[in-house]
């Protein structure tokens, strides 16, 4: 299924966007494949498949453990906004009485 650059310049207007006729076309195009794609699943035989209510995640994905050098606090420091007294120097945002 092809999708028209008319097509996609209406719905452009809808969504509010200013795109230029090279986007227009790379967007055409671009969802021209999606609908291809879709299609060929809609072919595929599901009548055994149940359907899936979640995606349960057993295990996160881990960096490795490693120890590294700490932030110098000179480096820290040169970034921050502001600084005093070898420290971060943030607003006050409680009024003491």
């Amino acid at each position: 299924m092809s999708i028209t650059i008319e097509e996609v310049e209406h719905v452009a207007r809808l969504a509010r966007l200013e795109l230029k006729a090279d986007e227009t076309e790379a967007l055409a195009a671009d969802l021209s494949k999606i609908l291809d794609y879709v299609a060929a699943l809609a072919e595929l035989d599901t009548q055994g498949a149940s359907p899936l209510s979640h995606l349960a995640v057993t295990q996160l994905p881990q960096r490795a453990d490693v120890v590294v050098a700490p932030l110098e606090r000179a480096t820290a420091l040169e970034e921050a906004p502001r600084a005093s007294d070898g420290a971060f120097a943030v607003p006050q945002f409680v009024e003491e009485g």
